[in-house]
């Protein structure tokens, strides 16, 4: 059983709603056992974080960077750090803004930094956008073109769950993703070349 922690700081619900549905893909892999944990939490109990064998890490993107919340998460790490307790754990990261843009590649950029700082191994977004075969853009996964990350967009002061489907389907499957290379990276998952015949 392999189990990962999806660590995430949401001030309105928009980046918890995401969080859910990456949860609900990582655990669709079987074997996999999927914790959500709000950063106010894991803050207080950091080695709490040796009980996982992988991140997701999610936070709002606010003025380009992670939420303050977030940050003082990643400081919270520090004698972790010293040690090198996370070495080698496999870590992902998503965000969320109300614009296409919004400066998300920041964010997701100073969650790969942390992770490299602790010797994690770092999974990006290898899902094709789908608009490009014909799928509707407000229904295509990773219809905003991220590859080191999971992005999704919400319209300024939308409600939680107002994300287009294109997002929801592109959260199930970067934490389905995450699992299986997590199982693969143990050597308890298919390999790539084994994934490969049984699609042929």
């Amino acid at each position: 059983m392999k189990k990962i922690a999806i660590i995430y700081h949401s001030a309105h619900g928009h980046t918890e709603h995401i969080a859910t549905h990456v949860l609900e893909g990582a655990n669709s892999v079987p074997n996999t056992e999927v914790h959500l944990l709000k950063v106010e939490d894991i803050t207080k109990t950091p080695d709490e974080l040796l009980k996982y064998d992988g991140y997701i890490l999610g936070s709002p993107t606010y003025l380009g960077g992670v939420s303050g919340p977030f940050k003082m998460f990643m400081d919270a790490t520090g004698r972790l750090w010293r040690t090198q307790k996370l070495k080698g754990k496999l870590a992902a990261g998503f965000t969320v803004s109300s614009l296409p843009s919004g400066d998300k590649q920041s964010t997701l950029m100073s969650m790969f930094v942390f992770c490299m700082q602790h010797g994690m191994l770092w999974i990006g977004n290898a899902i094709l956008p789908e608009q490009h075969t014909g799928v509707p853009y407000e229904e295509a996964a990773n219809r905003l073109g991220s590859w080191s990350g999971m992005m999704a967009q919400a319209g300024h002061s939308a409600p939680a769950d107002s994300f287009p489907a294109g997002d929801i389907k592109t959260a199930r499957m970067f934490g389905k993703n995450f699992s299986e290379a997590l199982h693969r990276v143990s050597g308890t998952g298919q390999t790539f070349a084994e994934d490969q015949e049984a699609l042929a």
